[in-house]
């Protein structure tokens, strides 16, 4: 018997009784860790689950039923000042502190590949357990106990990725949908900015304008051209979401020039700017939409997270390590590799497939 299935007798002969995920990566990434929540809490219903993530990430988590506590802890990098890094790593050994005291029995480095910082936290909290995946057969001194060689053969995408470290645990198969929890107090607010608007339309269609990669960003002219056709189509009112900010801040730049840019040309459509300075308003605005268009990042794991219908526009991304998991959606991806080559056809297009692939396995799209 070799050293992975040893170590899933081991597992499934002694119920676990505590579990602490770890993921520090960015909000797609965490948001395709969620089907590994849903499978430990439906595999060890009695289990403790806890998740530890990065203050930027975490709203992804938050509100998320099989998880007993959320932790979280701010990098240093995205601190401004000496003191305001030195606060951030001061505040992280107090948190790791407070979990190595809890004694987990298991901590998994939910990752689809090795990843040592992560290995670094696990070993600080010292659970009895680690799984893991390992680089290129280094363990780090076998600090990763239950661990899962990095053999894939073809490209899979990042939660079936994730998913494969629950092998050990008895749990296999096709990992569930993505999920993503609304804050309560900021749907009732998005709600409200709904009510004033006195649409007449059921259809509600988000469009998502900001990207983090140059090759994600579709220019904004055809944004406006799109929504035009779209309401001529189906009578639809917009939810217009963006990243607020100066495109020149180099931390975190922002859409607000392309947004305004956008505006001017629908001023008479039925199209309500939604600019999201933080995760929990862009998480809400997204679940009141019907369907979502975006490019491929972090708002359109949330809104596939959310059971949202998407049009996806793909650059120089993996398709197929990326897409929307486990909801219906349209992905066009230009030979070039670019979405500023995607025509507005093409995206109107790809819309009414949506549509008509929606209609065919769920509630209906009006037109």
């Amino acid at each position: 018997m070799g050293r992975e299935a040893q170590c899933a007798s081991k597992v499934q002969r002694k119920m676990a009784s505590s579990f602490l995920v770890i993921r520090r990566d960015n909000i797609g990434d965490l948001a395709c860790t969620t089907p590994l929540f849903t499978a430990l809490r439906e595999h060890f219903p009695d289990a403790r689950i806890y998740a530890l993530v990065n203050s930027y990430n975490k709203a992804v988590l938050e509100n998320n039923p099989e998880i007993e506590q959320l932790f979280w802890y701010a990098k240093a990098k995205h601190q401004a000042g000496w003191k305001g890094k030195l606060s951030a790593y001061w505040q992280r050994l107090r948190l790791i502190i407070k979990l190595r005291r809890m004694k987990f029995d298991y901590a998994i480095l939910a990752s689809p590949g090795f990843q040592p910082r992560s290995l670094q936290l696990a070993g600080w909290i010292k659970p009895k357990h680690i799984i893991g995946y390992t680089g290129n057969g280094n363990t780090q001194n076998s600090r990763i106990d239950i661990a899962i060689p990095h053999t894939v053969r073809h490209p899979i995408h990042e939660a079936e990725a994730v998913f494969r470290l629950l092998e050990p645990l008895g749990i296999t198969g096709e990992p569930p949908a993505t999920q993503v929890f609304p804050d309560a107090a900021e749907i009732c607010h998005a709600r409200d900015l709904l009510k004033n608007q006195a649409w007449e339309s059921k259809l509600t269609i988000g469009v998502h304008i900001s990207a983090r990669k140059s090759s994600q960003r579709w220019p904004t002219n055809r944004f406006a051209a799109l929504i035009h056709k779209l309401h001529a189509d189906y009578q639809a009112n917009f939810l217009l979401f963006w990243s607020p900010g100066d495109d020149t801040n180099p931390l975190h730049p922002g859409d607000d020039a392309n947004a305004s840019h956008i505006i001017s040309q629908v001023d008479t459509l039925p199209v309500l700017p939604f600019p999201t300075q933080q995760l929990p308003q862009l998480v809400a605005g997204l679940s009141l939409c019907d369907a979502v268009i975006c490019s491929d990042g972090g708002a359109m794991h949330l809104a596939a997270g959310l059971g949202k219908p998407i049009l996806c526009f793909f650059g120089k991304s993996s398709a197929t390590h990326w897409h929307p998991w486990g909801v219906p959606h349209v992905l066009i991806q230009p030979p070039s590799l670019d979405v500023a080559d995607i025509s507005v056809s093409e995206a109107l297009g790809g819309f009414e497939k949506l549509r008509t692939d929606f209609e065919a396995s769920g509630p209906r799209i009006s037109s």
